[in-house]
């Protein structure tokens, strides 16, 4: 293919594994047309050139449009978590893309599906998803068909499986599929060889087994990632707990939905693993283990978070004020917003003089218990005050915070160095409005275990009480265009 010139189409775009190719597609330099059952609903994630075209998989006269002139196409979706008869659908599905790709001259089909030895009974999903591969390639468009296993990624339905868990259960009742043999792969090493296929000679075809370099279990999947997360979790073998009764453990502990979680599971039993290194002897990608994939994905949260507008979040939402009601990911997240009649720069004056000797603005006693606790316990306290009573640096200590971001008139965000069972961060933001400006400030926790999630809420009373207060003390001494008493 020539980047820019021949024309990609990509079903399955608004999902988690569509949403990361079509953003490397596009940075690649190629042009992309994706197909959406709601186009409305990925209009505000694409830039020209990309296009956006209505259509289904499941109604035959959508797709040629869609297929106009495509050069390659990208099949991302399947209907797992669909209500009906998932399987008849998936057919139905694959063999309408497949027509429609023979009869417009498609040059290749790229399809993402499940590892799995046919040898063995396969369950329903994976069984699906080999057979949706055949049916892809039997008008005779070459379909380059890559199987991969558990996909590693912030944000991908195993990893928040994981986590969750994780993150929730001292110790954990484990069943027969906590230890079947699997071979995860990171996200971005799938999203490389999605890319790859693009410049694969012509003709070249197949099944193509791809996974990381460990052959581990979820249960040393879960370890590593405790392990990495500094949590000691304990997980209990047992002989027996039947899929049905596993997907409602996990729809208790997990966000996964339970008729999700069943069908998962389900492919749980069968060992995914790489039977055949034809994909390391055809593509130039050198996958990473375990260990790394896991560090990538809490790295790649800490990222997303950090570009989170959390203005944007909450105003979406409908929501001014909440507490502990929004969640990203793990995180909890308490953000309040107060609007204020003075310019931005006049309402971030008192957030770039926030703490040591300008204090914060409520409950002075408390946060000095704060910091004498901190101290207690062996932390930083809040001693070490701040470099420069009217400016701030990106690294500078404040108090037992640390800058993470300093964006004068519009954003402050402060990562906690003091003791918790967790991360925290503090961030005030300063958008323009009709009449002057809002304040937005957002408190995130990142609880590490239950003994996290105590202290989150356990001491609920107090923050309320402080972060309020702290809120509209910044609006007064702002609208008054006064510093805070030293």
């Amino acid at each position: 293919m020539t980047p820019g010139r021949d024309l990609v189409l990509l079903t399955g775009a608004s999902g988690y594994i569509g949403g990361r190719l079509l953003r490397a597609l596009a940075d690649a330099g190629h042009r992309v047309r994706c197909l959406a059952r709601r186009p409305d609903y990925l209009a505000g994630r694409v830039t020209p050139p990309t296009t956006i075209v209505g259509g289904d998989c499941l109604d035959a006269a959508s797709l040629e449009p869609a297929m106009a002139g495509v050069h390659t196409a990208y099949y991302l979706v399947h209907s797992m978590g669909s209500g009906g008869d998932f399987e008849s659908q998936d057919r139905e599905a694959a063999r309408n893309f497949a027509h429609a790709a023979r009869d417009a001259g498609v040059q290749r089909i790229v399809y993402l599906g499940g590892l799995g030895s046919a040898a063995t009974s396969l369950s329903a999903h994976l069984r699906s998803r080999q057979e949706t591969g055949a049916l892809l390639a039997s008008t005779g468009v070459p379909v380059v068909e890559l199987r991969a296993s558990i996909v590693l990624g912030s944000g991908s339905l195993s990893y928040e499986l994981i986590r969750a868990l994780v993150e929730r259960l001292p110790i954990m009742i484990c069943p027969r599929w906590v230890w079947t043999p699997a071979q995860p792969i990171a996200i971005e090493d799938v999203i490389a060889y999605l890319l790859e296929t693009l410049t694969l000679p012509a003709r070249t075809d197949g099944v193509f087994e791809i996974g990381g370099t460990d052959r581990v279990s979820y249960g040393e999947i879960m370890r590593e990632y405790a392990r990495q997360r500094g949590l000691r979790r304990l997980l209990v073998a047992v002989p027996v707990l039947t899929p049905w009764l596993s997907s409602l453990w996990l729809g208790l502990t997990t966000p996964v939905y339970a008729r999700v979680g069943r069908k998962l599971i389900e492919s749980l039993r069968n060992p995914s693993v790489v039977d055949d290194d034809r994909a390391l002897r055809t593509f130039v990608v050198r996958p990473m283990g375990l260990q790394q994939a896991i560090a990538r994905a809490l790295a790649n949260e800490d990222r997303e978070l950090a570009e989170t507008r959390w203005s944007d979040a909450v105003s979406s939402a409908g929501v001014s004020s909440s507490w502990g009601g929004m969640r990203f990911g793990t995180r909890l997240v308490d953000s309040r917003a107060v609007h204020v009649d003075v310019e931005p720069e006049a309402a971030f004056a008192p957030i770039r003089r926030i703490g040591a000797g300008s204090g914060w603005y409520a409950g002075r006693g408390l946060w000095r218990l704060r910091g004498l606790l901190d101290l207690l316990v062996g932390g930083v306290g809040m001693r070490r005050g701040r470099r420069d009573p009217e400016s701030l640096s990106v690294g500078d200590p404040l108090d037992f915070w640390r800058v993470e971001t300093y964006d004068p008139p519009r954003r402050l965000r402060l990562a906690a160095e003091m003791k918790l069972p967790g991360r925290a961060w503090l961030e005030f933001e300063v958008t323009p409005d009709a009449r002057g400006s809002t304040i937005r400030q957002t408190a995130i926790f990142d609880p590490a275990g239950l003994a996290g999630l105590a202290y989150w809420y356990g001491i609920y009373p107090l923050h309320a009480r402080v972060f309020a207060g702290m809120l509209n003390g910044i609006a007064t001494r702002a609208t008054a265009r006064i510093p805070a008493a030293r």
